[in-house]
């Protein structure tokens, strides 16, 4: 009699409406992969070999498969929401604190996840709802700097400076006058704790196509009062420089890299350092025109604090601090693997690695096969609710069907058993 091939119909019907279910009750669940119910028939053995007019008894869940296929991605305002766009999976893991040292151990296996809903604890690692850290470079859980940045002392000036040519010689270095010089600019430059400090330049035209450079610092000259801390002469064929020396009246070969002289410290504030830097003078200029400043750069910053962070295609975590400094504190990687269907579903919209999937490949976002991250934005679910409706009205007949199959039975069962 059929009633077995009815119930094992009624059981994968069963079966197949909750995966649909799962899929449908998970469509808005970021980073969802949906799967689908794969169905296998039954035969049973026979003593003698194979015949041609066996009868099946019925069918059997073969596999659950999982489809790894991309979801949409939405943009958000939460820039550590990550999207993978393409092949590959975030590597997260739990990690605890050694007792006693303050250091991080592992604590459970790495697991893998298309979702990007990454906050950041107090200690400035990268987690995920599961309280798992995100992990980078080496397997190592990735911790951002939310401390501020260092300050870095000023170690070279770029000036990009046009001295009017048609100026006239100015009058002799004067402490009471401010007529013996034809221009003069501003910059603050920085010490090594980031103290800031006003560097005033004063250019003097001292003869045709010749030019000094005085410098203070508020009330102090460098290098000495009445000194110019660079000398200048002008190629009148080019207009560009010709010659220099330095504060010491040493020719400069590189004007590009000129000594200027050192600031000592404390000119500016009590807690001001020494500072010593070089500056390039090699886009001066001297053309007829007023005298202006076209650049007037240096490499210096004072300490900033934490400001925001992004990450880029190739999983750069890129972080902004408030002097305008931008660091990579981090790199993302991603996982990929030879069979993705393999992979074990452990919740939580993650899964472990198995001997189906094989072992990780790991690498950095956009190399190779791995896809590209988009930062701002969230993978959606890859779940078709239109198909998934019409999945489940297919799964709903044929369960009415396998039923109607056992009541059909039932029936002719009861018909055999009134024979008189």
């Amino acid at each position: 009699m059929g009633f077995q091939q009815g119930l094992s119909g009624l059981n994968i019907s069963s079966k197949s409406l909750e995966v649909i279910g799962n899929n449908v009750a998970n469509a808005n669940t970021y980073g969802f992969k949906s799967a689908r119910a794969e169905f296998a028939d039954m035969y049973a053995a026979s003593l003698g070999g194979a015949g041609n007019n066996g009868i099946g008894i019925g069918a059997r869940i073969a596999n659950v498969a999982q489809q790894f296929t991309q979801g949409n991605v939405s943009t958000t305002a939460n820039n550590l929401d990550l999207a993978i766009n393409g092949d590959g999976f975030f590597q997260v893991q739990r990690w605890d604190e050694v007792a006693g040292s303050g250091a991080l151990a592992p604590a459970g296996e790495v697991l893998y996840t298309r979702n990007g809903q990454f906050k950041v604890d107090s200690s400035g690692y990268i987690t995920n709802n599961q309280d798992r850290k995100v992990l980078g470079v080496g397997n190592q859980p990735i911790q951002l700097n939310l401390n501020g940045g260092s300050a870095e002392p000023t170690q070279m000036i770029t000036a990009q400076v046009n001295l009017n040519a048609a100026e006239e010689t100015d009058a002799a270095f004067s402490t009471t006058a401010n007529d013996w010089y034809s221009f003069t600019t501003t910059q603050t430059l920085y010490d090594v704790s980031g103290e800031p400090i006003p560097l005033q330049y004063y250019f003097r035209k001292s003869g045709t196509d010749s030019w000094e450079v005085f410098a203070y610092v508020g009330d102090t000259a460098l290098p000495a009062e009445g000194q110019p801390a660079v000398t200048i002469e002008f190629d009148p064929a080019t207009s560009l420089p010709l010659s220099m020396t330095d504060a010491d009246g040493n020719a400069v070969a590189d004007f590009r890299n000129v000594p200027f002289p050192t600031i000592p410290g404390g000119t500016s504030s009590a807690t001001q350092s020494e500072l010593t830097f070089n500056i390039d003078f090699s886009d001066l200029t001297q053309f007829a025109g007023k005298s202006n400043v076209n650049a007037l750069m240096q490499d210096g910053f004072p300490k900033g604090e934490f400001s925001s962070f992004n990450v880029d295609a190739t999983g750069a975590i890129l972080v902004r601090y408030t002097n305008g400094q931008t660091v990579t504190e981090g790199q993302l990687v991603l996982a990929r693997f030879a069979n993705a269907q393999g992979l074990q579903p452990m919740g939580g919209n993650e899964w472990a690695v198995t001997a189906a999937s094989g072992t990780a490949q790991i690498d950095a976002p956009g190399s190779g096969r791995f896809g590209f991250i988009q930062g701002g934005a969230l993978e959606e679910s890859n779940v078709d609710l239109t198909g998934e409706l019409v999945n489940m009205i297919v799964a709903q007949r044929s369960y009415q069907a396998n039923a109607q199959t056992i009541k059909t039975e039932d029936q002719v069962l009861q018909t055999l058993v009134n024979l008189r």
